[in-house]
């Protein structure tokens, strides 16, 4: 049997060790490739992505990962990896970027990681069991319609939402920004630029929903989502239906 939060915590500290020396620096952001979505590959990025595979390959599972695609050897299991989700903060400096880790059993989530590494704070989503912060269970906070706060990504498209909460923020990390919804530190993570892949926001759905999110496309259905890192995706997680009926109104 698998050692989920072992293996996921154990592969971040590696990653870890790898990349921190290249926080900030220029050579981190130099050009290695294209991944499969046709995004541009950094150095970082391959280093991160070449410790995940030479450890989950010999486990035998599938793996999903933002730079290499899929690899497809016939499990049950498939791990669904971003090796660094935010990793355009990571090169400039900024210091909100994560390891997203989560494990899918015959396409249904058994367990989500995300790892902070300047925080060292690690996330963890159980599916029936909860969402926890360095062990401790966590929820999503009450909505207080006077103060609310959202991380909100688009290109033009309802724009009116940035009048009718109190703050928004863009982080630049979605898989760590539905990990603060799902600890109380936002109201809502919403971006709906058709941007985003499964590898960015699977650990954080995972962790979101089980903290008590709600989690819907662009049109307030559930978010659907095929294991695999070239689909791109409208999503809205918040912590309250009032808020959700909110943004679907305005956008």
């Amino acid at each position: 049997m698998y050692e989920w939060n072992e293996i996921a915590l154990n592969l971040a500290k590696d990653i870890e060790r790898e990349v921190m020396p290249l926080f900030g620096t220029k050579k981190a952001g130099e050009f290695v490739g294209f991944s499969p979505s046709g995004d541009k590959t950094k150095l970082v990025d391959k280093i991160a992505e070449d410790v995940v595979l030479e450890y989950l390959k010999p486990l035998g599972v599938n793996i999903v990962s933002e730079e290499i695609g899929n690899i497809d050897v016939g499990s049950e299991y498939a791990v669904v990896v971003d090796p660094i989700d935010g990793s355009f903060n990571f090169i400039q400096g900024i210091p909100i970027f994560g390891f997203s880790f989560a494990v899918f059993k015959n396409k249904k989530p058994v367990y989500a990681m995300l790892y902070e590494f300047i925080t060292k704070n690690v996330y963890e989503g159980i599916p029936g069991e909860g969402a926890y912060l360095n062990g401790e269970k966590i929820w999503v906070r009450p909505l207080n319609e006077k103060s609310i706060s959202i991380s909100f990504y688009t290109r033009g498209r309802g724009a009116k939402l940035v009048e009718k909460v109190r703050r928004t923020r863009t982080l630049g990390a979605i898989a760590v920004e539905l990990a603060y919804l799902a600890r109380g530190s936002l109201d809502g993570v919403i971006d709906i630029r058709n941007y985003v892949r499964p590898t960015d926001i699977a650990a954080g759905y995972v962790i979101a929903r089980e903290a008590g999110a709600v989690i819907t496309d662009d049109k307030g259905e559930n978010v659907k989502f095929r294991l695999d890192a070239t689909e791109k995706l409208n999503i809205i997680a918040v912590n309250d239906r009032k808020l959700l009926e909110l943004i679907l109104e305005t956008i």
